[in-house]
């Protein structure tokens, strides 16, 4: 491949990966093509790329983005760089279970706000809750307080009442 040849992939690949501010990296060697069309389709369905890539071009892609933290990630053997859905943990977790799926399909690492995680750091990313879960879990917490007070609150007045109406009851059948 010629140096200009290669210079125009390499500009391709930075325009592409300009936005992208994290991604999962992936060993993908060995994906048999059904395979590889119907994990495409399932991770395009979920608003994930997946984009095999020359680790020589995607390093110097990378030192030209100033990301070149992650040019370890493409050191040796072909990858594939993953990324987009609503966030990289849904991008982790979708991918761990192709790995599960097929036993080829290994996480090489990921970059993740300016930081490189190895393979293990990047596994770790697809048990974290994702956005929607941690968002609940934020609603939830904040609506606790005001239902304990509210609890508090009514409580107490729902005694009174009842032992109003006990004695309200008692003195009717007294009168009767």
């Amino acid at each position: 491949m010629s140096t200009y040849v290669k210079g125009l992939l390499q500009k391709e690949l930075e325009k592409k990966f300009e936005a992208v501010g994290d991604f999962l990296v992936v060993d993908a060697k060995g994906v048999g093509g059904n395979d590889n069309n119907e994990m495409r389709g399932a991770l395009k369905a979920r608003g994930i790329r997946l984009a095999v890539v020359k680790n020589a071009l995607m390093s110097r892609a990378l030192e030209g983005l100033g990301k070149s933290s992650a040019k370890s990630l493409f050191a040796s053997g072909p990858r594939a760089v993953a990324y987009g859905g609503d966030s990289i943990v849904d991008v982790a977790k979708e991918l761990a279970g192709w790995g599960k799926k097929l036993e080829v399909v290994n996480i090489v690492g990921a970059f993740v706000d300016g930081a490189v995680l190895d393979g293990a750091g990047a596994k770790a990313l697809s048990k974290m809750p994702s956005r929607p879960e941690l968002q609940g879990m934020v609603v939830m917490l904040a609506n606790s307080p005001g239902s304990r007070v509210a609890g508090a609150v009514s409580g107490p007045g729902g005694i009174i009442a009842g032992c109003v109406k006990g004695l309200v009851e008692k003195l009717e059948k007294e009168a009767a």
